[in-house]
């Protein structure tokens, strides 16, 4: 074969695959164009924040994504609500230092208010009249910065260890808040896995990924209704 001859069919094989490849571009371009205008922008997604400690936060966990919150971020997205998840837990946090950093979350706009704390309290031995100033204290300045916003509590209980008259007291506290405020009660967060080994870390104490996800539905039964 002529050497010019050869040389002029690869260049036309070549420019034909250049041809295929930018069509094949184009149309995956097209279709990415496509995905990302059919999603709701995180701007306009209506949002829940999870104000805790180290059970929302994830502790122990090789990815936060499986905590409870995340699950429930999961839950959303495969329903198609319009609604963006805010982890704001952090481990070992009480509710003294939870009122010390609602000020700061408050910057930002929020629709729904799930507070998990007081479990630090229980395990300290804090007075139950000082978590429940506390727990009152984060409620109002959430209320009071965003009026409209769906107020949650989640419910903590603790070991007898510290005595069952403090263990009870701290026990209902949670109630009495709820009541008062008349906002959402989860009875109790850890209900199907406190206690639980097989479902909980070696401390005993952190959920296991299996267990966060006994407790994504202990919450999303409560919070359903108000997405």
């Amino acid at each position: 074969m002529n050497r010019f001859v050869f040389i002029a069919k690869m260049l036309l094989i070549g420019a034909i695959l250049t041809s295929c490849n930018s069509k094949n571009k184009e149309t995956a371009e097209q279709k990415d164009s496509v995905k990302t205008t059919s999603k709701t922008p995180d701007s306009a997604k209506k949002t829940i924040v999870f104000f805790g400690n180290s059970l929302t936060a994830g502790y122990g966990l090789d990815d936060p994504s499986q905590a409870f919150a995340g699950l429930i971020q999961k839950r959303i997205d495969s329903l198609g609500l319009s609604y963006k998840v805010i982890n704001a837990g952090v481990s070992g946090e009480t509710t003294s230092g939870g009122n010390s950093r609602i000020d700061w979350l408050l910057k930002q706009p929020l629709d729904i208010f799930v507070l998990e704390l007081g479990g630090n309290d229980g395990l300290r031995g804090i007075p139950v009249s000082e978590t429940r100033k506390n727990l009152q204290a984060i409620l109002d300045k959430v209320r009071a910065k965003y009026p409209d916003a769906k107020l949650v509590l989640a419910g903590m209980q603790i070991p007898p260890n510290m005595g069952q008259k403090y263990a009870s007291e701290f026990k209902a506290v949670y109630a009495e808040i709820a009541d008062k405020n008349k906002i959402t009660l989860i009875p109790f967060l850890l209900e199907g896995v406190g206690g639980e080994s097989k479902l909980n870390l070696p401390d005993g104490i952190h959920p296991t990924a299996e267990g966060h996800k006994i407790l994504a539905e202990n919450v999303w039964v409560r919070i359903k209704d108000l997405l």
